[in-house]
């Protein structure tokens, strides 16, 4: 398990390095998040008393959408990892969709 540790500003810090294989098990598309990586979880404060920024399950999806995004990524195929990856935390379909949606669009024009 991947383990993370918050920082004092809401953003969170990769304490052992990540690897994520993007679809298919043996697809080899391998994406890897370094030891050290710092990142947010983007959760409106109004939303905060549904989603819980620290809750461990979001923890690895951001991670990984972040590490996209600095790689260039367009923020929809990110977005889809992003998605995978908290189906694999057995985050509910409504919940998915509903932060599929916000980083996906977020910033959109």
């Amino acid at each position: 398990m991947t383990r993370f540790t918050g920082l004092p500003d809401r953003r969170f810090v990769v304490v052992e390095e990540l690897i994520w294989e993007v679809g298919r098990e043996g697809s080899g598309a391998l994406i890897t998040v370094p030891a050290g990586f710092v990142f947010d979880v983007s959760i409106p404060p109004g939303a905060r008393w549904v989603f819980d920024p620290s809750d461990p399950a979001y923890l690895k999806a951001s991670a990984v959408h972040d590490r996209l995004l600095i790689e260039r990524w367009d923020r929809v195929t990110a977005g889809a990892v992003f998605h995978e990856i908290l189906r694999t935390q057995d985050i509910s379909l409504i919940r998915r969709l509903v932060m599929w949606l916000a980083v996906s669009l977020w910033r959109y024009r």
